[in-house]
């Protein structure tokens, strides 16, 4: 079983302080996420968590297991399952959610491949066909609120977004239907049949996040750390052959040390050369990187500079 590391107890205020006294940027970002996470859980009635074992989620959940400590985590993560993700990471998502002890909520879009609800895209590309299997278990289960792992830095579109953003009956997402959050106030009122996701994570960025890993010693997939793989490239990026993803006719199969700088479809993400491999190695390498990790390692961004938007509007993450 993939080692998980417990989450530490302590509280923003035990954190390191800067040079002047006052709490540093971790703790603040600490600080807000837990309250969201605090203040969201108290307003919905059924809330749960988006989980990919993805580090952005494993660190979500990390702070949601601070914000309710010595209890545990009161609500299920859910999985929107391509069928095509890296088997470390699947591994990792398992042994994470015993070691929370959280339910765990899997849609698979294997299954609506299988019984025709859903039909495979062309490019083989199975991200964009998250959205439907996502809002039909969120139906299913009634869930009100869904908190999810986006950051300012990620995309365009996340950044477009408040903390709390209000989701139609059909899912969807307006960018000019957002509210107010003035003073640090969330407002998560929402009619029957809609919903709202929350993203603790909002004010961070991906440096943020590595900063935070480092700092509290949080187990990531061994993914995420360089490592010798073999690899080919395609369109700029360096992907893994395997049974989903084949290379084609001139792409050559090498081996060399990589990392991932995220964890989703094994057809569309690519790695990055890196010899990162550990925590503060990667902090070192992310604070000098001038591309954004979506915009270097998924291809199903490129698509169209409105792809992350197009698919948030018709209810994706």
């Amino acid at each position: 079983m993939t080692a998980v590391a417990t989450p530490s107890t302590g509280h923003a205020a035990d954190a390191p302080s800067t040079p002047g006294g006052g709490p540093d940027l971790l703790d603040l970002l600490e600080s807000e996420a837990v309250h969201i996470i605090r203040e969201a859980v108290a307003e919905l009635e059924r809330p749960a968590m988006l989980f990919s074992g993805g580090k952005d989620s494993v660190v979500m959940l990390h702070l949601a297991a601070k914000a309710f400590w010595p209890g545990r985590v009161p609500f299920p993560v859910v999985h929107v399952d391509t069928g095509h993700n890296f088997p470390e990471v699947l591994a990792f998502r398992d042994a994470t959610v015993e070691q929370f002890g959280v339910e765990l909520v899997v849609a698979s879009v294997q299954e609506y491949l299988d019984d025709g609800r859903l039909v495979e895209r062309p490019d083989g590309t199975r991200n964009p066909l998250q959205t439907v299997p996502l809002l039909d278990v969120v139906e299913a289960r009634r869930f009100d609120g869904l908190f999810g792992g986006g950051r300012r830095d990620e995309d365009k579109a996340r950044a477009k977004e408040r903390v709390v953003s209000l989701r139609d009956t059909f899912g969807r997402w307006d960018p000019k239907n957002q509210r107010p959050e003035l003073w640090r106030l969330y407002n998560t009122r929402h009619a029957p049949g809609e919903h709202v996701r929350v993203f603790p994570l909002s004010n961070w960025t991906e440096l943020d996040v590595w900063r935070y890993i480092a700092r509290e010693g949080i187990a990531l997939p061994s993914l995420y750390y360089a490592h010798e793989r073999e690899v080919f490239e395609r369109d700029g990026m360096l992907l893994t052959p395997g049974e989903h993803v084949v290379p084609r006719a001139g792409e050559v199969v090498r081996t060399a040390s990589v990392r991932y700088r995220t964890v989703g479809d094994a057809t569309c993400t690519g790695a990055v050369e890196s010899d990162a491999r550990d925590a503060d190695a990667v902090v070192a390498e992310v604070a000098a990187a001038t591309i954004t990790e979506r915009g270097a390692t998924r291809a199903d961004d490129r698509l169209s500079e409105a792809a992350m938007e197009d698919r948030k509007k018709e209810g994706y993450f």
